[in-house]
């Protein structure tokens, strides 16, 4: 099954609540990374960038007169015409008033944070796969962020093999394969594997292991999440290897032996075999190249 890598499949959604003002964006819409996808209300919270700057706004001309009534006090300390308890005052009063400016600063840096939450951009490049809100819908973000936009990069897509516990021994990272689609017949496309995942999958009393394959699609050829794949590993590479269909070997009373024509009569003729695939047997002593074999009809 071809599905889309770690990543490459995005759930984009709202960290606020409010209504959605703008969406302008559909499936299958091709969009590039910070591309807007929806756009929220923003009237409350643009007020609530107004207030902090009003509050700021407030703050510096209490701390700038703090600041010079302290210069002053020094002064004047320092002439012996003022007491330390009133420099103490006028210094207590310029920590109050930093610590409010620097208060206020930090109010409006959340203010204008919360107002950019309102614009929903694309975290990736990729394809509009579904959208699960309208222009005027109100959305709460309360206890879950509320999905807008799913995104599907199809550029990073990979397949997933199910391999047999009989099989996994021979399987290693690194290993070429190949795979099929049944939307492209005929085509075969080349691929790698990348990871076995340790965890095995059991259907049906049957225990498989996931084998993750990366590939590469191909100029022309658009493939896609979900689509079935049947894929091959190539488990050891032989030059020059004799081999015969499998429906040709048989077995009776622990013997492996074929039927095959020689002098005008067909004769059983016992063989040692190698490496099996779906279709073929390897051959290591008992025929030659180029013998006519009888079929077996079971």
């Amino acid at each position: 099954m071809i599905r889309p890598v770690v990543g490459a499949e995005i759930n984009v959604g709202s960290r606020i609540s409010g209504t959605v003002v703008r969406l302008p964006v559909a499936v299958g819409d091709r969009v590039e990374v910070g591309e807007l996808l929806a756009e929220l209300d923003r009237t409350a919270l643009e007020a609530a960038v107004d207030q902090a700057r009003a509050d700021l706004a407030l703050v510096k001309p209490r701390l700038d007169l703090a600041e010079s009534t302290l210069e002053r006090r020094r002064a004047l300390v320092a002439s012996g015409l003022m007491s330390n308890e009133e420099l103490d005052v006028a210094l207590r009063d310029v920590a109050v008033e930093t610590a409010q400016l620097q208060a206020s600063e930090a109010r409006l840096r959340s203010a204008l944070i919360v107002l950019g939450y309102t614009r929903i951009t694309a975290p990736i490049a990729g394809v509009v796969a579904d959208v699960t809100t309208r222009e005027g819908e109100t959305v709460a973000a309360d206890f879950s962020a509320p999905t807008f936009v799913t995104l599907v990069d199809l550029d990073r897509l990979e397949v997933l093999a199910y391999v047999d516990e009989t099989d996994i021994g021979r399987v290693f990272v690194g290993q070429p394969a190949t795979f099929t689609v049944d939307t492209y017949a005929g085509v075969e496309f080349s691929a790698t594997v990348t990871a076995i995942q340790p965890k095995a999958e059991i259907q049906g009393s049957v225990v498989n292991y996931v084998v993750r394959l990366e590939f590469d699609r191909g100029e022309g050829f658009v493939l896609r999440p979900e689509m079935t794949a049947h894929g091959r590993l190539l488990v050891e590479q032989r030059e020059d290897a004799l081999a015969v269909p499998r429906r040709a070997l048989r077995r009776s009373d622990g013997r492996q032996y074929v039927v095959v024509r020689r002098a005008e009569q067909w004769v059983e003729q016992d063989v040692r075999t190698g490496w099996r695939s779906d279709s073929s047997v390897e051959i290591l002593s008992g025929l030659a190249e180029g013998e006519t074999l009888e079929l077996n009809p079971n």
